[in-house]
């Protein structure tokens, strides 16, 4: 028997025994297998919604970053060939306006001894640039529940604990393996134009294509593709591109739809809300996802449901917003290299329910 053959027999073999003994046998699960099933076969967890995989333990508020074991860390490392960087995360005051009515940056300095010592104060909302919402940002709306059985009292009120707190994320780590989809760039290829700041629906098959394009399988591993246990998605739609060739005034208005006096709704680009979308999503075992526009999935969801709600409420999978990915793009481009180490550090903030991201890619 070749060596390559024995290495797929062993992986099978792998594979099997965790499918008896391991993850569809009970809960928790041990986050250091390599088989997990897919969303139609999730285990019913007694008092929790439909599609919820709260089975890291009862106590777990990490959710899928579970998968960033030291192992796929460390296997992770090997994607740095050349060692440069991009960093992920816009300036503070990036969006001057943010949307959604929320509170704009604001920085002053405070003089400790004239000419000699200076601090900095910061006023922010932690959704107010690059981020990554926490799972205390989204519930799951028909039964008020956000991840792992967590409530609104616990976040908030006489009783509030620290529940899904992100700064259990920060003493955990986040780093591991990301994959970027440059969906512009491949949108761009092929002629498709369209603006960022409208309800521009990306399909899993405009995915599909994209990644073909790229020269990746975005299938699951277990099926056959290119995407791991625990990578790292995201996916660039133009928005950081298109809000630099905006005015002031115009990128203003935008932000401000639906809010104050300003007329309109809040419109992004962004993943297409679908069956087949919740599948893929679920099924990669991604430890995060994020995106460089101001809501990850199209807005408003023209359906009954957000994304949101199965990524934070019933996975609990970190959910990126307004990542700078045009330094990673062009690196990608470059080294005709797609994916890469990335390095995040979240807020240390017990009680926390978002953290900037603090990223770096690194190839």
């Amino acid at each position: 028997m070749s060596e390559s053959t024995a290495s797929k027999a062993g992986r099978r073999l792998s594979q099997t025994k965790d499918h008896l003994v391991g993850t569809k046998h009970g809960i928790p699960w041990d986050p250091n297998s390599t088989f997990f099933p897919s969303r139609r076969d999730l285990p019913k967890i007694p008092g929790a919604p439909e599609d919820a995989a709260w089975v890291w333990g009862s106590e777990d508020y990490i959710g899928r970053l579970n998968l960033l074991t030291p192992a796929r860390i460390k296997a992770a490392a090997q994607e740095i060939k050349t060692g440069e960087t991009a960093r992920l995360d816009l300036p503070l005051n990036v969006p001057e306006q943010p949307a959604f009515g929320r509170e704009p940056f604001k920085h002053s300095i405070k003089t400790l001894v004239e000419n000699v010592a200076y601090d900095d104060l910061y006023e922010m909302n932690t959704q107010s640039g690059t981020q990554w919402d926490g799972f205390r940002h989204f519930a799951h709306i028909p039964t008020l529940t956000f991840y792992n059985f967590t409530k609104g009292s616990d976040i908030s009120g006489p009783d509030a604990n620290h529940k899904c707190s992100v700064h259990h994320w920060s003493s955990h780590g986040f780093s591991g393996r990301a994959v970027l989809l440059d969906y512009r760039s491949y949108a761009d290829s092929i002629g498709v134009k369209y603006d960022t700041a409208t309800p521009h629906a990306i399909s899993l098959e405009d995915l599909r294509a994209c990644g073909k394009h790229q020269g990746i399988d975005i299938r699951p591993a277990s099926q056959g593709g290119d995407i791991k246990i625990g990578d790292i998605l995201l996916v660039r739609s133009g928005w950081v591109e298109d809000y630099h060739k905006r005015s002031p005034e115009e990128r203003a208005r935008l932000a401000l739809r639906g809010h104050d006096s300003h007329g309109g709704e809040q419109q992004w680009a962004g993943v297409k809300q679908e069956e087949a979308m919740i599948d893929w999503l679920h099924d990669c075992y991604f430890s995060a996802v994020g995106g460089d526009a101001p809501s990850f999935e199209r807005w408003p969801t023209p359906e009954k449901y957000y994304l949101h709600e199965y990524i934070l409420a019933l996975w609990g999978m970190p959910l990126g917003e307004m990542l700078d990915l045009e330094k990673c793009s062009e690196l990608a481009k470059k080294n005709k290299r797609w994916t890469f180490f990335l390095s995040s550090a979240p807020a240390n903030c017990p009680g926390g329910v978002s953290t900037h991201v603090n990223g770096t890619a690194i190839f």
